[in-house]
């Protein structure tokens, strides 16, 4: 099996979002892969030291992150794609690299009666996904490219 270096999306603001993170992170890292995280990129205290440059500091951490990775797992939970995420989906989008969505979340959250999420998130993936097993078993058979 290909070994990848995964740049792992979605939002980190609450216990629960960081704990799953961390499990997932866990659990790729078993299989293998390399993953970039923001959730470990920076301390707080790194972020409390830049001060009024801590945005610039998170947005060009996260960036070069994305350019240092194969692929991107998204978290699209939510009744809404967190909006660093969408942007982190459509950057990695726009580089190319494949793009695979989880979404655990049994909610609606598309435009149509047919959508998974937003259309122009779930246009920029690869694979859309409902649990972590499938995620893991995916990256084993290999990366799957957006078709542009």
């Amino acid at each position: 099996m290909e070994k990848y270096t995964i740049y792992q999306a979605g939002p980190l603001f609450t216990e629960a979002e960081q704990a799953w993170h961390k499990a997932l992170s866990a659990r790729l890292r078993d299989a293998g892969h390399e993953v970039i995280w923001p959730g470990d990129l920076l301390t707080d205290e790194q972020i409390q030291n830049a001060g009024a440059n801590a945005s610039a500091l998170i947005f060009d951490t996260c960036r070069l992150g994305i350019e240092r990775s194969t692929c991107v797992v998204a978290l699209l939970d939510g009744t809404q794609v967190d909006d660093g995420t969408a942007w982190e989906i459509g950057y990695a989008y726009a580089k190319g690299l494949p793009i695979y969505g989880i979404r655990t979340d049994f909610r609606h959250a598309g435009e149509t009666r047919h959508s998974t999420v937003n259309s122009m998130i779930e246009g920029c993936l690869s694979r859309l996904v409902r649990d972590c097993e499938t995620l893991v078993a995916l990256l084993e058979k290999g990366l799957e490219y957006n078709k542009k």
